[in-house]
């Protein structure tokens, strides 16, 4: 989290450096009139842009509805769109270079993937304890006291939990329960 919130106070300080470094002619000698020219006519299109956008997603999010389907690439779609027009109100040539990866579908579809993996999933996984992904745990209750884990003893006369039966619970299958149910 901190991560992302580091990148996103260095892009505006970057956009601001390179805004800089094109008016002083440290980089190419722009006069600074087409900089602001430059910078306010990428945002315009670029709004222009997600405005189109944000269109074309919300009819696919109404078919979906109308259809009784979850619309969830279409939603976090709705999401990238947002940021996108937040990238293009913020002056600066990297931000509306952002703002146009978020808002062109060709480039949006992966980073869409990206925000599924990385933040949507993880996210639901925490809220429904893996119910949802499927990655629940199965063993047992996981960090109870008194639970059998590494160095706590469990029946039997050693603390090694060997009780001298001969069965081996990790490495169990269902006949050796069935077995040890008749013992």
């Amino acid at each position: 989290m901190l991560r992302a919130i580091a990148l996103l106070l260095l892009i505006p300080l970057f956009d601001a450096v390179l805004l800089v470094a094109l008016a002083t002619g440290v980089v190419y000698p722009v006069h600074p009139l087409v900089i602001v020219a430059l910078v306010v006519l990428t945002a315009l299109v670029g709004m222009l842009l997600v405005r189109a956008e944000g269109r074309a997603t919300l009819q696919k999010i109404q078919q979906k509805l109308a259809t009784g389907e979850v619309p969830t690439n279409e939603l976090i779609d709705g999401g990238l769109l947002v940021a996108a027009g937040a990238f293009f109100l913020t002056p600066g040539l990297v931000t509306d270079f952002v703002g146009l990866l978020l808002a062109l579908p060709p480039t949006r579809y992966p980073i869409r993937a990206a925000v599924r993996r990385w933040v949507v999933r993880p996210y639901i996984d925490a809220k429904t304890g893996g119910f949802a992904s499927g990655q629940v745990y199965i063993g047992g209750f996981p960090n109870e006291e008194g639970a059998a884990g590494p160095g706590a003893t469990g029946p039997g006369p050693d603390a090694s939990g060997d009780s001298g039966s001969g069965f081996d619970p990790d490495n169990a299958t269902d006949v050796d329960f069935e077995e040890s149910e008749d013992k």
